[in-house]
């Protein structure tokens, strides 16, 4: 049967995730609506934490000079969350979000390894097939530290290419 996947164009190289149609419909829905628009397409991986997760989504990563606001923006909505029991483990595709369970957009964050804390809490809606080595090369891209001290800030660009929808068997 056929179905559609994300395929993730990096500066590192690519990733295909399959959906969670079944435990986040309208989250599936939005991401893909927001890829098919090029939405995602010139963004980059603003936050990585080892051994944690690698988030991206940002639309002002698209732009140096809104360096300091990365991690901040979004499509100009927000969508409800649909936490599921699906596990957060490595490479998972997830929502990013505020303190506001209701607030995810555009952000999303891979798991680079169990974060099982984060279940039930966070829209997980997805799961990388292929690509697996590309994250581990995000995932260990040098980092300093952010804003909030965290050191989560990568010292070299990881851009997001383009995030295209496609049909596989």
């Amino acid at each position: 049967m056929a179905e559609e996947v994300a395929i993730i164009k990096t500066s590192q190289g690519g990733m295909v995730v399959k959906f969670w149609t079944d435990v986040a419909p309208k989250t599936v829905e939005n991401f893909k609506k927001l890829a098919k628009q090029g939405f995602y397409d010139g963004t980059a991986f603003h936050r990585i934490v080892k051994g944690f997760m690698v988030q991206g989504g940002d639309p002002l990563t698209k732009d140096k000079q809104q360096e300091a606001r990365w991690g901040t923006g979004d499509p100009g909505y927000k969508i409800k969350a649909e936490f599921n029991a699906r596990p957060h483990v490595r490479g998972v595709l997830s929502m990013a979000r505020s303190q506001d369970p209701d607030s995810a957009g555009s952000q999303f964050f891979i798991c680079l390894a169990d974060a099982r804390f984060l279940d039930r809490q966070y829209t997980c809606f997805g799961e990388l097939i292929e690509g697996d080595d590309v994250l581990g090369v995000i995932g260990d891209v040098s980092t300093g530290s952010s804003g909030g001290g965290e050191r989560s800030r990568p010292l070299s660009r990881v851009g997001v290419e383009s995030i295209t929808i496609a049909t596989r068997e």
